[in-house]
């Protein structure tokens, strides 16, 4: 591929790099201007960042099907939550709220299973009727999640806040731990959980039918990493014009959070789709479930090292309504993800779980 037409496949990239040249320029100019013109600033770097992490996860794609599942899938939700834990460390470098990381992680949980999945199951489901899987993912994914969510924000509700430091090292060595054992099955023994054996019929469409091919993989992978400093360059101008915007407004802090979390899985909801209205119901769980565990167990470590480090706790435990709704979730993904199979009536019911989120976090709770 030539330089020109490399340039043009990687337009949003470049128009990424132009848009943070000029919130570098302008930045006072805009905050001088006064709340709307910080809130437009901020609105317009979040559809440039979306653009740009769409680049990226394009790219974590192409090097996905080159090494094929459970490695693809695993690279696309790290690649999200690189580009998740990067916006929130900046944010929360220039946010005094509190309680962002525990709004993003759990506003990330309803967007990755109920939103994505939902959405997934739904549309999949009405094209197609019912739409196999390997149970052993769902239900493995499902109890890690409830295991990784419990320790990290549910138990610290019961935390002294004097003691909070020593909680906090142990949260930071348990997620270690539940990760890299979780690698360990994902790409080792237990690797055949997250795959599914498809009629051959089906297998001989995919083989014949075409794959992105831009370049070596090498070329992906430094895209990939150009793309996330990038993004965390346009995060921090996003962080100031949005704090300036929404200051005084009365906007509920957990808008700021859904939009961190919207920004990171913005990628994933394509693929997911895509892979269910072509009946692949395995990559559409694979990618909404290990988003959702991979958001909890590698984003709560890094945060927490930033408390340490900083001296100042976050707030973990999870508001009641946050953890009712993070438990009938559960609940039903334990329920529907049980028998191997999916259909629009389970697509539906998380659907409504994430319509609830939505209309819950309108009203500030």
């Amino acid at each position: 591929m030539g330089i020109a037409s490399r340039l043009k496949t990687e337009r949003y990239l470049l128009i990424a790099i132009a848009v943070g040249l000029f919130a570098f320029l302008s930045e006072q100019a805009i905050m001088d201007m006064g709340r709307g013109a910080a809130l437009i600033a901020a609105v317009a770097l979040v559809v440039t960042i979306v653009l740009a992490s769409m680049r990226v996860a394009h790219h974590a794609e192409i090097l996905a099907i080159k090494v094929g599942d459970p490695y693809g899938t695993m690279i696309l939700t790290l690649s999200a939550v690189a580009v998740e834990v990067i916006i929130l460390a900046i944010m929360v470098a220039d946010e005094s709220s509190p309680t962002l990381v525990r709004d993003t992680i759990y506003s990330a949980l309803m967007l990755d299973i109920n939103g994505i999945l939902g959405l997934a199951a739904l549309l999949g489901g009405l094209k197609h009727g019912e739409q196999p899987y390997n149970d052993n993912s769902g239900k493995t994914y499902g109890v890690m999640i409830l295991t990784a969510i419990g320790i990290s924000m549910i138990v610290p509700e019961f935390v002294p806040s004097d003691k909070w430091h020593y909680y906090s090292a142990f949260t930071i060595v348990a997620m270690i731990a539940l990760y890299a054992l979780f690698l360990r099955m994902q790409v080792g023994q237990h690797s055949y959980f997250f795959s599914y054996s498809y009629p051959r019929s089906e297998r001989k469409a995919e083989a014949s039918a075409p794959h992105p091919d831009e370049g070596s993989t090498a070329a992906s992978i430094a895209t990939i990493l150009a793309g996330v400093v990038i993004i965390g360059v346009l995060a921090e101008f996003m962080s100031a014009f949005m704090t300036t915007g929404l200051k005084g407004t009365g906007a509920p802090i957990g808008l700021t959070a859904l939009v961190v979390a919207t920004i990171s899985a913005a990628p994933e909801i394509l693929t997911a789709l895509r892979a269910a209205l072509k009946n692949r119901m395995q990559a559409t769980v694979n990618i909404a479930m290990g988003a959702s565990l991979s958001t909890v167990i590698l984003t709560v470590p890094v945060m927490e090292a930033i408390a340490l480090y900083t001296g100042q706790p976050f707030i973990m435990a999870m508001t009641p309504v946050q953890t009712v709704m993070v438990t009938i979730t559960l609940i039903a993904a334990a329920i529907n993800l049980n028998d191997g199979e999916t259909n629009a009536i389970e697509g539906m019911t998380h659907f409504i779980l994430f319509a609830t989120f939505l209309m819950l976090t309108s009203l500030g709770l």
